[in-house]
Formats: C-alpha cells, sequence, structure tokens
C-alpha cells in the first residue's frame, strides 16, 4: 500500500501534534479541572449522605411529635410520607445547585415529569386524592367495622391509594380510595354503643302480654346491656299473617351481634316452652261450589 503526498503530511501533523511535550502540557491544563470536578463530586456525595441523615432525624422527630399527639395511625403514615418526599426534594435541589445546575431546570424537569406522571396515572391520582380525603377528613378509622357497596369488613389499613378490610371470615378486601371517598359507606363502629332492635312474629291467637314480657326478661338478662338507656318493649305492626312484637336496648358496640344471635336464639326457644307460635308462611286456598262446577 503506497501513501500519496497529502497522507504523508498529515502523518507527519499527527505525529507533531503526538509529541509527548504536548501532551503532557494538555494533561498539566485539565489536572485543575478535573481536581475541582472531583472535589465538587465528593464534597456532593457528602451532602447526599448527611442530609439523608439530617432527614431521618426530622422525620424521626415528627414521627414522634404525631405519637405523642395521639394522631390517627393512616393520617400520620400520609404526613410522615409527605414529609420525607419533601426533604429529599430540597437536598436534591441543593445539591444540584452547588454542583452548577440551575433549581429552575430542575423545577422545569419534575414540572414536566408530574405532568406525564399525571396523565399516565389518571385513575391512580383519583384514589392517591380519594385517600387524602379520607386521611382528613376521617369517615372511618383503623379498626372500625364498615359497610360499603363493594364490601365491608375490619379496616386493617389506610393507604395512600387503597384502603385494607378484613373481612369476619377472615379474608382480605382492598378497595381504591376514589369509590371509598366517593361513594355512600356505613361506619358500623364509629359510636361506643348501639342500640338493638329485635322482632318477631306471633300469631294472632298467642299471648301478646306474655310474649312482651318473656322478651323483656330475655333483653334484661343481658349482662351486657346499658341499663341507663332502659328497655323498650312494642308492638310494631299488626300483618296479616300475625303481630309483630319486639323490644331495643342499647348495648356496646363491640358486643352488638354477640347479644343479637343470644336474644334471637333464647326468644326462639321461650316461646317454644310457653306455648307462644311464630307462625309461618302460608297461603290460604278456598275453592266455592261454583268455581268446582266451573272447573268439572
Amino acid at each position: 500500500m503506497m501513501l500519496n503526498s497529502g497522507d504523508t503530511a498529515n502523518l507527519a501533523e499527527a505525529l507533531e501534534q503526538a509529541n509527548p511535550s504536548v501532551i503532557m502540557e494538555s494533561l498539566k491544563n485539565a489536572v485543575p479541572g478535573l481536581i475541582s470536578l472531583g472535589t465538587h463530586l465528593l464534597i456532593a456525595i457528602l451532602i447526599f449522605f448527611v442530609g439523608r441523615k439530617v432527614n431521618r432525624m426530622l422525620v424521626g422527630m415528627l414521627k414522634r411529635s404525631l405519637e405523642r399527639l395521639a394522631v390517627e395511625t393512616g393520617l400520620s403514615h400520609f404526613l410522615l410520607s409527605v414529609a420525607n418526599a419533601l426533604l429529599y426534594a430540597v437536598l436534591v435541589l441543593m445539591i444540584a445547585d452547588y454542583i452548577g445546575v440551575e433549581s429552575t431546570s430542575i423545577v422545569t424537569i419534575f414540572g414536566s415529569a408530574g405532568l406525564a406522571l399525571g396523565l399516565a396515572l389518571q385513575g391512580s391520582l383519583a384514589n392517591f386524592a380519594g385517600g387524602v380525603l379520607i386521611l382528613l377528613m376521617k369517615p372511618f378509622k383503623v379498626g372500625d367495622y364498615i359497610v360499603t357497596d363493594s364490601g365491608e369488613g375490619t379496616v386493617q389499613d389506610i393507604g395512600l391509594v387503597y384502603t385494607t378490610l378484613a373481612t369476619p371470615d377472615n379474608k382480605i378486601v382492598v378497595l381504591p380510595n376514589g369509590t371509598l371517598s366517593n361513594s355512600p359507606l356505613t361506619n358500623a363502629t364509629a359510636m361506643d354503643k348501639r342500640r338493638l332492635d329485635i322482632t318477631v312474629s306471633i300469631s294472632y291467637d298467642s299471648d301478646l302480654r306474655k310474649a312482651k314480657k318473656i322478651i323483656g326478661e330475655i333483653l334484661e338478662g343481658q349482662s351486657c346491656y346499658l341499663k341507663e338507656e332502659g328497655i323498650t318493649l312494642l308492638v310494631d305492626s299488626l300483618t296479616d299473617s300475625g303481630v309483630i312484637v319486639g323490644g331495643r336496648i342499647w348495648v356496646p358496640a363491640s358486643e352488638y351481634w354477640n347479644v343479637r344471635w343470644e336474644v334471637l336464639e333464647r326468644v326462639k326457644l321461650e316461646f317454644e316452652d310457653n306455648g307462644i307460635k311464630i307462625p309461618a308462611s302460608q297461603m290460604d286456598v278456598r275453592i266455592t261450589k261454583e268455581d268446582a262446577k266451573k272447573n268439572g
């Protein structure tokens, strides 16, 4: 392979530029910049680790303050998460400003990323907003038993996006906060006490006074009923099949179902022992002579 005169000149120029003295001079000129860059990077890393430790200390102080104020668990977790995110955002801005990146550029990047995420996660953001509303308005808290169209159970956890319930048969139900915050729900344990209403149908030929007396004795015999609220015995209605009688007492919310089940069982047994009939649904069919003749 032969080299022409142009190639020879370029090669000579490259060899001349590759002179060791030229290379050493370039390295000497670059060393201060490299040292400065390395120093800035080391200091930035140091700022990050120190800032992270300070952030943890501040979040820990906030957590202890919330515990002393007895803030509800779900709201406490939300406030701690927000505080932690804000502290790290401040730390990132400090580091960016130190290494020479303009804060406005970082804010612009965050804003653009936030807009893109918002468009991509519209449903999740609706659930997030619902979680914020639930934590602030407190329609229920951890440990409450709630009933919704989507499920019911004891609240185990209130997250920023989902709320977790445990059903009475020990299944886990996960509900989106957006749905919970925009749908009617019943908080069965929001109050310390609940009124227990018991009604039962008796036949018209049964002794009404005796039936009311039996119901009253059964209700009064419940050890956990709140005596200061008293007992109400009543005739609720007169139906085609029988007389609806019943009673009302107030009990602690935690004992509601146990008392209800026991009272219903005892009413059934006591009515049987005392000859009080509970009518079953039935249909009376009467055929007249004229109907019989028409049907042959």
